[in-house]
């Protein structure tokens, strides 16, 4: 059987949460890869609802869980979060919720240097979510991070707390903020160590025993490829890879492992913050997709900004992300329109172009170019199979099919988990 890599092919909030829950009933283990818990899913299971943005989400079944190395675990959010969900009834121990030793961990100091950057910002604010993910990368890349390793030394941790303390404190200062209380962290970390340390473990040597033996893995990722911090609409993106090659990397198993790919994409666009957005709709019609698609983050509660579908964008993501095939989800939030748009190309500068250019202040002037369709005016919530569809729905999808230049595997037409039409079995090789 093949593993399967899910990745989101937008901005993020594309319904990732509903179709990873999909799949991991029928996975044996459920990986994140990459992130932090700035990114939320939101599970709908027998009418209860599973909000999490840091445990993978097959959790919530039971499924044995792994978060990898290239994740950056806040270890108070993890405790907390486990907490939450074992309060709704969900067992987590050490045998289906591993972390890798290797994760760097995200701090206070984190969190407080992401605040004072946004707050110092002012019109250059890039729409961060405040929790200190970009600033813990930039330790991991800077080779001072705190890993979760070392919650077993303590004892030995001063000589790393010096080299992390030279560059934050000097951050602080420049904010006006007083050093770094190391008594204070370390009283922390000596009091979180033993929640975190009993999952802790070498997860690519357990991810390794596992794929041996046969087990279908799923590889989740958070966010959108088009966060990722290198083919992302830069500078507005997350602060790590999002795409699905970073699946080898985030996990310690080898890029042969990680697949059928399959892209999650919203039947509209949508993306929270600040950055470019060439199909946003600031008019009846972007309210009104807003309302029913229920658009509000997962983990901030943000009001996200709502668009047409972008066939660009999604093309662009399909490639860079080696896409086998598409989720489309929400397609029943377009019910009832009389037209629908896709975008099919920019225009900038008298020129027309069929990807998104990588300065920030030409995809800020790309004007999209649109074509249009009838929309259809039956129910498309809760439909199962292709031929409950109506007419124009399909005539829909195919043409985003075309467009985007990749199949659609599957169609998502409520946040039940059942509501979901199969084309082709992403775990079957």
């Amino acid at each position: 059987m093949a593993n399967v890599t899910v990745i989101g092919a937008q901005w993020g909030d594309e319904g990732k949460g509903k179709i990873v829950d999909w799949l991991a009933s029928r996975a044996d283990v459920v990986v994140r890869f990459q992130g932090g818990h700035n990114a939320g899913h939101t599970l709908v299971i027998d009418g209860k609802t599973y909000k999490l943005s840091l445990l993978p989400s097959g959790i919530v079944s039971g499924t044995l869980s792994v978060i990898g190395n290239g994740v950056v675990l806040d270890p108070w959010a993890l405790r907390d979060e486990v907490a939450k969900v074992e309060g709704q009834g969900v067992s987590i121990t050490d045998e289906n919720l591993a972390v890798a030793d290797n994760c760097p961990l995200i701090l206070p100091l984190h969190r407080d240097l992401d605040g004072l950057r946004e707050t110092a910002a002012g019109k250059g604010k890039i729409g961060t979510t405040g929790r200190g993910i970009g600033p813990a990368y930039e330790d991991k890349v800077g080779r001072r991070a705190i890993r979760v390793c070392d919650l077993a030394h303590l004892d030995t941790l001063e000589p790393q707390l010096d080299r992390l303390c030279a560059h934050h404190d000097a951050l602080r200062a420049g904010f006006g903020q007083p050093p770094v209380d190391r008594a204070a962290l370390l009283e922390e970390l000596r009091e979180i160590a033993p929640f975190v340390l009993k999952f802790a473990q070498p997860v690519w040597k357990r991810l390794k025993k596992v794929r041996r033996a046969g087990a279908k893995i799923l590889f989740e990722g958070a966010q959108g490829v088009l966060l990722d911090v290198d083919h992302g609409t830069y500078p507005f993106v997350t602060s790590s890879n999002t795409v699905s090659g970073t699946a080898a990397s985030g996990s310690g198993l080898g890029p042969n492992s990680t697949g059928y790919v399959l892209g999650i994409v919203k039947a509209y666009t949508t993306r929270v913050g600040s950055g470019p957005f060439p199909t946003e709709l600031e008019d009846d019609v972007g309210q009104r997709l807003g309302e029913r698609g229920h658009e509000f983050g997962t983990v901030t509660g943000r009001k996200r900004r709502v668009g047409w579908f972008d066939a660009v964008l999604v093309r662009q993501s399909c490639a860079i992300s080696g896409v086998t095939g598409i989720a489309l989800t929400k397609i029943d939030v377009l019910d009832g329109l009389e037209r629908v748009a896709i975008c099919t190309g920019y225009r900038l500068r008298g020129k027309v172009y069929d990807y998104l250019p990588s300065h920030a202040a030409d995809q800020a002037e790309c004007e999209p170019i649109y074509e249009e369709m009838d929309g259809w005016h039956e129910s498309t919530a809760g439909a199962r199979s292709y031929a409950d569809l109506p007419a124009n729905a399909i005539k829909y999808i195919q043409r985003i099919q075309e467009l985007i230049e990749c199949p659609v595997a599957l169609v998502s037409t409520s946040p039940e988990r059942d509501d979901t039409i199969l084309m082709r079995d992403p775990f079957v090789d």
